[in-house]
């Protein structure tokens, strides 16, 4: 791996011997699917309790390296913002009765009035929950709630120094209070609710939920792209059997940007973004090369280059990029 030029620094891609030391013989590209042409459940691969993954001591020796370097997060419970209430009210006994459009309408209201900065509802799909979590709490329940908060770009841009991750560690805490204080209030309305937040997995892989439920395209650099918030965000969960109207797929134009746009490609220091879609599960779409990111995402406390760089974030860009493809779409379909 070569150094690459990011905002104005050469960045060093060479791996700590210590880290590629604990690499598995197994590929974690083949764990995530990449070339399979049949739809399935995804498999556990990272965040998630490491002595059931392959790539477990590499997770265990990047949480104990950001530990160490950046002790702001090191007990995100009660600082950072907290995480909430971590014990949940009991579900009423009685359901209140309701139309799913009222309900979709009241818990975004909730949800943007508890620090959320913009929600979305899809219908769960099987393919959505990690195999090994099929029977874990919520993962049967019909309908998910996709929560966005919003990142600092300026401290993102920080990336990949210590900054940029007590950010991001900060937005999870906010989308984990969201996600916590959304349940409850499903809970108080006598229906079942399960919470997710990041940055430990849960039994949902987020981004194809959030995708669906009208949050954003999936970008090249394998994050969402959000029409008004670029990949500056970070994403919780409630699952849900509260009646809820789903909402609709966005697309405004970033798919067919990223299939010409070179940026994030370029700026990866360990070359794990491809410039063509790939089949992965049964599915063509951009996907991030495991095997070269995650060494370099380990040494450098999560990264985050791609999204820091990428146009739709910059607050400057992403607005004028928004009008210019709206209007691009606009004259395809006229």
């Amino acid at each position: 791996m070569t150094g690459h030029a990011y905002d104005g620094r050469v960045l060093d891609a060479a791996i700590d011997p210590e880290q590629q030391a604990l690499v598995p013989d197994v590929s974690g590209n083949v764990i995530n699917g990449l070339g399979e042409g049949r739809v399935r459940p995804p498999s556990t691969i990272y965040w998630q309790d490491p002595r059931t993954l392959a790539h477990g001591r590499l997770q265990n020796w990047m949480l104990e390296k950001t530990r160490r370097d950046v002790p702001q997060i090191m007990d995100m419970r009660t600082g950072l913002g907290g995480r909430g209430n971590e014990k949940r009210v009991p579900v009423a006994p009685q359901p209140v009765p309701g139309d799913a459009a009222e309900f979709a309408a009241e818990v975004k209201a909730f949800a943007l009035g508890a620090e959320a900065d913009a929600v979305g509802i899809a219908r769960m799909r099987p393919e959505w929950i990690y195999a090994e979590h099929a029977d874990s709490p919520g993962a049967d329940l019909p309908n998910v709630i996709i929560v966005l908060v919003q990142m600092d770009h300026a401290e993102l841009a920080t990336a990949p120094e210590p900054p940029s991750v007590v950010e991001v560690m900060r937005q999870y805490n906010r989308g984990t209070r969201v996600a916590r204080a959304v349940t409850d209030r499903i809970r108080e309305r006598g229906y079942m609710a399960v919470p997710h937040g990041g940055p430990v997995g849960g039994p949902l892989v987020m981004v194809p939920a959030a995708i669906a439920a009208g949050l954003g395209e999936l970008g090249k650099h394998g994050s969402i792209i959000n029409r008004r918030f670029g990949s500056s965000f970070r994403l919780a969960a409630v699952l849900t059997d509260m009646p809820l109207a789903a909402d609709e797929p966005d697309r405004f134009g970033a798919d067919d940007f990223c299939r010409n746009c070179q940026v994030c490609s370029r700026a990866c220091p360990p070359d794990a973004i491809a410039d063509a879609k790939q089949t992965v599960r049964g599915v063509e779409k951009w996907y991030v090369d495991f095997d070269r990111c995650v060494p370099y995402f380990n040494q450098t406390y999560g990264c985050g280059i791609c999204i820091a760089v990428c146009p739709w974030s910059r607050p400057e860009v992403g607005p004028k990029l928004l009008q210019k493809m709206l209007r691009r779409l606009g004259s395809d379909q006229a």
